[in-house]
């Protein structure tokens, strides 16, 4: 259950990331409401991914929200606002997401 928590984390991360791209600058009230909502909730389920005795540790609870939240800007990055998507950028997310599967891995 912890991961089911912590993938959903991951999902409201990105949500959030890319509404605040949106917001400019917190300038524009709906993306604005959207950034600060799914900010709280991402860290709401972390908080559930890592308490107490729940399976994930803190440590990989924590790189794993970050690595999906920093694949997942670039990718809509990518995609959204016609970002770079420079192969030597794209062999970096690949690593980063690489160095979170083998946190993943590690602790089993």
């Amino acid at each position: 259950m912890a991961w089911l928590y912590l993938s959903a984390a991951c999902v409201f991360e990105i949500v959030w990331i890319v509404a605040m791209k949106y917001s400019e600058g917190f300038t524009r009230l709906w993306p604005t409401v959207i950034t600060l909502v799914t900010s709280v909730v991402s860290f709401v389920l972390l908080a559930q991914a890592v308490g107490g005795d729940r399976s994930v540790p803190v440590g990989t609870g924590y790189s794993v929200l970050n690595g999906a939240g920093t694949a997942g800007a670039v990718i809509f990055g990518i995609m959204l606002f016609n970002e770079s998507a420079h192969p030597f950028r794209i062999v970096c997310v690949v690593m980063i997401v690489a160095g979170v599967m083998g946190l993943k891995f590690t602790m089993e």
